[in-house]
């Protein structure tokens, strides 16, 4: 697991986490899950394709952004993220308040484009 831009609460939101799972100081690749959080359209573009590559064909990225009713500013909306997360083979599957500031949208590889499935059929 990676997590980009956590805010400072983050290890509380998530714990306690199984005994398996990792959080990774720095980016690798075959990841079972990213969460990336961002405030900023231009950074969530520059990054997720890279992101995007990094996970594992059945993996995923949670894209969080801030609510507008946390009055932080922000450019980033769900219909944002799906603007720039479509056209690089990604699509949405859940929405979730992770917390009174951030949302979340879970992205995973759209299936006609994870290799071991089409490997498969």
């Amino acid at each position: 697991m990676y997590v980009e831009n956590p805010p400072p609460n983050y290890q509380m939101l998530i714990a306690p986490l199984p005994e398996a799972v990792t959080i990774l100081s720095h980016l690798s690749a075959n990841l079972d899950f990213i969460h990336f959080f961002t405030k900023s359209r231009p950074e969530l573009a520059a990054s997720i394709g890279h992101y995007a590559a990094q996970i594992q064909p059945n993996g995923m990225i949670w894209v969080s952004w801030p609510k507008k009713s946390a009055k932080v500013a922000t450019d980033v909306t769900e219909d944002v993220i799906r603007e720039i997360i479509l056209p690089l083979g990604l699509v949405d599957v859940k929405v979730c308040a992770i917390d009174e500031v951030w949302s979340g949208l879970k992205l995973v590889i759209r299936r006609e484009n994870r290799p071991n499935l089409r490997k498969a059929q």
